[in-house]
């Protein structure tokens, strides 16, 4: 079986974020493939929304068998059994997790469900700079100032 290389990032601002970002990372590893590599888990203010409770976030790198839509719907029902409420796409909100898909080899893909790579993880710091920790052939230039 063909493994492919994807990297996630994780985010959780509400309840105990550090047991759910390890409850997240044992979920995945169970169910999407070996974990290959961690960054460093980074506390940052909400972005997009305000919030009283910082985030805290990090990117991993796994190997997978699973096509990209495979590992997308692995990622939601993760989601969904961590507590995780419907994602909106018109307002951000505080969530236990968030996983998101930021890379799948080096496929660029767009679907109604998916576009790769993630429309928005170079205007992120809380994803570039974790991800360029662990990424070691990026180099991402740092996001925009809005």
């Amino acid at each position: 079986m063909q493994q492919h290389i994807v990297y996630l990032g994780l985010g959780t601002n509400l309840g105990e974020k550090h047991a759910n970002l390890f409850h997240a990372l044992r979920l995945i590893a169970g169910r999407i493939g070996v974990l290959s590599a961690l960054s460093s888990v980074y506390e940052t203010e909400a972005w997009g929304f305000e919030s009283p409770n910082s985030f805290l976030n990090m990117v991993i790198k796994a190997e997978t068998a699973l096509s990209p839509l495979e590992v997308l719907h692995a990622t939601q029902a993760i989601e969904k059994e961590m507590g995780r409420t419907e994602k909106t796409t018109t307002a951000y909100h505080d969530r236990i997790i968030d996983i998101d898909l930021i890379l799948y080899d080096d496929l660029n893909y767009q679907s109604e469900e998916l576009t790769l790579p993630h429309p928005y993880y170079r205007e992120r710091e809380f994803v570039w700079k974790p991800l360029q920790e662990i990424m070691s052939s990026i180099r991402l230039s740092p996001p925009s100032k809005h």
